[in-house]
């Protein structure tokens, strides 16, 4: 029966359950539903808007599990509907209308498909848009005659994927013949040759899902047990460095939000996967649309008009995939410290040109224990394993449709690779691999991610070298409707397979359920090559097939094409019109300022985040380098930086994907490398639209002219991805996208705390300029070309490979001697970019420059040339010491606080207001925040920007160390749910003081595991527990209230007068959410959602006021800096403020300094006796002041000011100790 709860008026849950509701369940749903009544109908005749009926929404998933954990049995699925009047519009991809609500909306009038023989191949390879070849068709026949049967749906659906171009690369291991001329390599064997002739630090590439490059000796900080509540332990390992970057460009061009969510999710699976296992640490983002046409003054714009989009408008996909990107990320714990876009479309010659099929990558890094790099071989009788979600008729065909140009099929073949986003699934899971990885002995013989072609791909791919038998019928089903064809090849992500030998299949058991991780035994290794699926129950076998005839042994691909010179009209411009010239440049999505992207995206989370893209004063988002520590000493850690250049590539594609490569090579270049350039791998992402004329001959030679100058370099390129029909196809005709490569660069940081910034310093020496193109500039494939609506003729490249590499080096070892004050690269929209950006971060921040020495007499050519170059702040004369090694550096000007760029290049002088230009470079960021921020809040943010600075004051005697300690260490609890992620930054803040700190799971409370009766100190965690589902840790406080045993241990903690707790984040809405800070008051405290309406991360900063609390005594008149991250931040506190005890407030009471909204500019409140304290900015992720995002330059400390919370805890309770 389906049960009603809420207002008609407004929302409804619907609640399906498999029996009758009794008082006791109903009382709890209401509890649940936010005191939302029971409805007595059977039936509501309102119009809602509501998830489709065949798909049980993430959502859906979350809140049966929160019912499951508040010990109601029975339901089955929980759904909510939206009154229709109040709606502004739905995404008919995910949502429909309901005239009504009744016993038959979960209703799906659908049985199973039988399993189907395919008689004519051909056909059935037409009618479902497998996108096989004529060869592959061929194949397939004769295989049909060789084992004397008609192949099967599932054969023949499940090669068309495992042998999909998504899956198998045919273009890059094909052969190419160019005007008549077969080329001697593949495009794959160029790339190779990379790693063959540098293979530097590769510990393995190509042959995984990941490549691993050698790492630092490092300190893995982790429960010395994963099976039961244990202590914090740190052990030394020799560490890997992991890299990947993945597209995810035609699901996000359907359904952008899940798109991009599951694109940065199978990301992050795929360095789950490295080895015998891995770790996630850091992502990265690139979204390529359109014109936003956010504006209609963007004259630039109207090049190509508006089409009849397939699916979503531009603007709409540029903001519900960076959302969905965010999503994923905030949930799952991973930050995202760097990115960009790029928007762009062109018509002349009969070219139609723009990222109407779109770009969404998704890059990451990780590490993992150089012992565990390499898989091993399964032997017979070993068991497989899936870890993760249910089966949904998700992403069917997916591989094989992503292979093909959108448009190419028919519309429902293609909304069928619509995906299903479920983070905080795929966290339980990841915690459950992060488990055996840091295990003294780790299991896992070897580990595959669920992605294109679902479980087929996975478990072939994992039994690739033996054989293997699937037990259909062990699957998890989340759709009984699911054919068997649906239930192979489906890919519903969040999933994970694993082969374990059956002597560890009851640990993993173990940990998985502490984690809620679900876990089946679905088959076992055969040893004789076959493959098979099998169903115990009616004994059929969808798939039984030798794996070699599987996995195909079809002809190589063929490639064809002729040389075809694109020709373009060159630029045309006058000086005389410089400032709108540039004002038009700085408003460009790929120049302008990207404050919409990183307000949303946690980028603090795990408390390893060393440099992200915020800097400055103003925290404006202007590093293009991010820096990853690998452990909490805070010494070694990983870099990484992102590269792309289509326009230039358009001209000339083998300087496209060169000057990609330096573009990646100088963003990265601002942080410390452990051997300079040697120590930077490479991840290339091709996106082409090829079989198009030229565009074969064009992808060779980009891919040949990359590969050569990563050799040349001494780098290595050992890992990528390739997405070759980039192509929307319209009725009026074909759009192509520039063929693009994105390259991705990472590489060992020696020094975590010594990466240069962008932010120019006044009165600290002088500023100059290297021409790493080390050619004339040229204005072709620019962003002043876009403007104005040209390509151009000539476009730069690097002429002197040997000067760009003794460059690098060069800055690197000055960096290393900390000589640079600040730097940055010179790319999109040209030095003049550079130098105001350097300006922009800082109040009254002004230049004097000088140009004129360089000799080139075009002052708009040279101030927005895109030339590969540098911009560098130091005291030293760099002059002198670059011609050393026969480079030019000009020393081009100052840095004052006039808040003017004045310039003068020979007879030309520029006089431009920095303030002014900031405001038009911010301009786009708030029209694009407007679009996916509340209460007119992009307004006041883009008022605000600029007016609350950064000003800190230290407590007087800090000194940045430690204090000394010799006392007996006191044992702390870390508490955390499903969908936690700040576990470990908290533990280790509490360790280092002096606190033995226990890993503890809310099934240890649940179960009885843990009592908390040992433990003095007790912190709750942030993170997304339940994903927040019902409201934030609405769903972890019902795991409290209604289960006895996790019930009277909370309690009995809280009723001790020798205790303190710390709630943060999540904990702290846990905390509230319980009563537990103000239990007194009659009117209780409560959270609620940022007005903004969106998840915020700023780094702010807090005043510390005189309070009662215990944690912050001694920090009183500090202002301290501190990150802030959340959906739903906002205290919202009843009573007068004399009410509250309130230690902490924001540093300005606006919009965005104050991230949420909070009554009383409240960061933080504690109870009366000081002992329980709840915040929602993170002081265990500002711990150190590689944390901060800003910090005082002059000082040198060890630790943040943070610390001293953490002292005061362990000394107060030692006092207790000793009463």
């Amino acid at each position: 029966m389906i049960y009603f709860f809420g207002k008609p008026t407004a929302k409804i849950y619907a609640v399906q359950k498999r029996d009758k509701l009794d008082t006791l369940d109903q009382n709890k749903l209401i509890w649940l539903f936010g005191n939302s009544p029971l409805i007595g109908n059977q039936k509501i005749d309102e119009s809602f808007i509501g998830p489709r009926s065949t798909m049980i929404t993430p959502w859906s998933t979350n809140a049966v599990e929160i019912t499951q954990n508040m010990d109601i049995k029975g339901i089955t699925r929980i759904e909510c509907f939206t009154a229709k009047k109040n709606h502004k519009g739905f995404d008919p991809m995910l949502f429909e209308t309901f005239n009504g609500l009744n016993q038959k909306i979960f209703e799906i009038n659908h049985t199973p498909d039988p399993i189907t023989p395919i008689i004519n191949i051909e056909d059935y390879n037409l009618k479902e848009g497998l996108a096989l070849s004529k060869h592959e068709v061929d194949y397939l026949n004769h295989l049909s005659e060789k084992i004397g049967r008609n192949l099967t749906d599932s054969e023949v659906f499940g090669f068309s994927q495992v042998n999909s171009e998504h899956c198998r690369h045919k273009i890059f291991n094909g052969i190419f013949l160019i005007d008549g001329e077969l080329k001697e390599e593949s495009l794959f064997e160029m790339i190779r040759n990379t790693s063959r002739k540098n293979p530097n630090s590769i510990v393995s590439a190509y042959k995984d899902n990941v490549a691993f490059v050698s790492g630092p000796k490092i300190e893995q900080f982790a429960p010395q047990e994963s099976t039961t509540p244990s202590i914090y332990k740190i052990k030394n390992v020799e560490s890997v460095i992991s890299l990947k970057a993945e597209t995810h460009n035609f699901p996000t061009t359907v359904e952008p939000f899940n798109g991009a969510a599951t694109g940065s999710g199978g990301e992050i699976r795929d360095r789950l996967a490295g080895g015998q296992g891995s770790i996630p640490l850091a992502g990265t983002a690139v979204y390529m649309t359109p014109y936003s046409r956010v504006s209609a003054d963007r004259k630039w714009e109207k090049v190509l008009p508006k089409r009849k989009w397939l699916y979503q408008t531009p603007i709409d996909i540029l903001i519900k995939a960076s959302n969905g990107a965010s999503d994923f990320g905030n949930k799952f714990g991973q930050p995202l410290i760097a990115g960009s876009i790029f928007t762009f479309e062109h018509f002349e010659d009969n070219h139609r040109l723009g990222y109407d099929k779109v770009i969404m990558l998704a890059g990451g890094i990780g590490f993992g224990i150089k012992q565990q790099a390499r898989k091993k071989t399964p032997s017979k009788g070993d068991l497989i394993i899936i870890l993760g979600g249910d089966n949904y008729r998700i992403g069917m065909g997916g591989a094989a449709v992503s292979s093909a140009n959108t448009g190419a099929f028919s519309n429902e073949i293609e909304l069928n690779a619509v995906q299903r986003s479920n983070p905080e699934m795929q966290k339980r899971v990841a915690n459950t691999i992060r488990a055996l990885v840091e295990s003294s002995i780790n299991p896992i013989i070897s580990i595959h991610d669920h992605g294109a072609g679902g479980h087929l791909n996975c478990l072939s791919e994992l039994v690739e070298q033996t054989g293997g038998k699937i037990f259909i019928d062990k699957l998890p089903i989340g759709d009984p409707t699911l054919s068997a064809k649906e239930i192979i090849g489906n890919e519903s992500q969040e999933r994970m397979g694993l082969i374990l030998s059956p002597s560890d299949a009851d640990r993993l058991k173990i940990i998985a359920d502490r984690e809620r991780a679900p876990v089946y035994i679905v088959g076992y290794v055969t040893g004789d090559n076959h493959f098979s699926f099998a169903n115990k129950e009616n004994g059929q076998n969808p798939i039984d097939l030798e794996l070699k005839s599987l996995l195909g042994s079809t002809p190589k691909t063929t490639l064809t094409d002729q040389k075809k010179k694109n020709e373009f009209e060159k630029l045309e411009y006058s000086f005389s019109k410089f400032e709108n010239l540039l004002s038009s440049v700085l408003k460009l999505e790929g120049v302008a300022c990207k404050d919409w992207l990183t307000n949303k995206v946690d980028r603090c989370v795990t408390g390893k985040v060393a440099q992200q893209q915020t800097i400055g004063e103003l925290q404006l988002p202007l590093s293009n380098c991010g820096v990853m520590a690998l452990d909490y000493k805070g010494n070694e850690g990983v870099a990484t930086a992102i590269g792309h250049s289509p326009i230039i590539g358009l001209i000339d594609p083998a300087k496209g994907s060169v000057n990609s490569v330096a573009e990646a090579l100088t963003n990265i270049i601002w942080a410390p490398l452990d051997k300079g350039l040697k120590s930077v791998s490479l991840s290339a992402n091709w996106m082409w639209p090829c079989n198009n004329d030229g565009e074969n001959d064009r992808l060779y030679r980009a891919v040949e002219a990359c590969a050569n100058f990563a050799i040349e370099l001494g780098i290595n390129i050992p890992t990528g991805k390739d997405s070759l029909s980039m192509k929307q196809k319209y009725p009026e005709g074909d759009v192509l996208a520039p063929g693009t490569v994105i390259i991705s660069s990472t590489a060992h940081c020696k020094d975590i705390s010594n990466t240069i910034n962008p932010c120019a310093i006044p009165k600290k020496g002088s500023l100059y300029y290297i021409n790493l193109s080390f050619e004339t500039h040229k204005l072709g494939g620019s962003s002043l070309g876009q403007v104005i609506n040209k390509i151009g003729v000539e476009a730069p490249g690097i002429k002197n490979i040997k000067c760009f590499k003794n460059t690098f080096n060069l800055i690197q070892k000055l960096i290393l001697n900390k000589k640079l004050i600040s730097g940055h690269d010179i790319s999109s929209g040209g030095m003049i970019t550079t130098l105001l950006e350097m300006c922009f971060p800082s109040q009254n921040i002004g230049m004097e420059i000088n140009l004129s020495k360089i000799n080139e007499f075009d002052t708009t050519k040279l101030l927005f040339a895109e030339n590969s170059g540098l911009i560098i702040q130091s005291e030293e004369n760099l002059t002198k010491k670059f011609k050393s090694i026969g480079v030019e550096c000009f020393n081009i000007g100052t840095v004052n606080n006039s808040g003017n760029l004045k310039l003068i290049n020979n007879k030309d002088q520029l006089n431009l207001d920095i303030f002014k230009l900031r405001d038009i470079w911010f301009s786009t960021s708030k029209k694009l925040d407007n679009m996916q921020t509340m209460g007119g809040l992009a307004e006041t943010r883009f008022k605000n920007y600029k007016d609350i600075p950064l000003r800190f004051k230290f407590p007087k005697d800090f000194d940045g160390q430690l204090k000394p300690n010799n006392k007996k260490r006191i044992k702390a609890a870390i508490i955390r749910e499903k969908g936690s992620n700040s576990e470990r930054e908290m533990a280790y803040a509490m360790h280092v003081v002096g606190f033995d700190v226990y890993d503890v799971h809310m099934t240890d409370l649940i179960n009885g595991r843990e009592t908390l009766e040992s433990y003095q100190f007790v912190a709750a965690v942030g993170g997304f527990s339940n994903s927040d589902v019902l409201g934030s840790a609405k769903g972890w406080a019902g795991a409290f209230l209604y289960n006895p045993k996790a019930k009277k241990a909370l309690e009995t903690f809280f009723s001790r007068e020798d205790t303190i707790s710390l709630g943060v984040c999540n904990g702290c809405q846990l905390f509230i959410e319980l009563g537990l800070i103000n239990p007194t008051h009659k009117k209780l405290p409560k959270m609620k959602h940022n007005l903004s309406g969106k998840f915020e991360c700023q780094f702010t900063a807090v005043n510390i006021q005189s309070s009662s609390s215990i944690m912050m005594s001694g920090l009183e008149g500090s202002k301290l800096g501190i990150w802030a991250a959340h959906g739903e931040g906002r205290f919202d506190l009843p009573l007068e403020e004399s009410n509250y005890q309130i230690p902490g407030k924001y540093h300005y009471d606006q919009y965005p300094a104050n991230p949420n909204g909070s009554k009383y500019n409240t960061a933080m409140i504690c109870s009366e006796d000081g002992r329980h304290l709840v915040m929602m900015p993170h002081l265990e992720r500002s711990t150190f002041p590689w944390n901060w995002a800003h910090y005082p330059r002059d000082r040198e400390d060890k630790f943040s000011p943070w610390i001293i919370a953490f002292e005061n805890a362990f000394n107060w309770l030692t006092k207790v100790r000793y009463k």
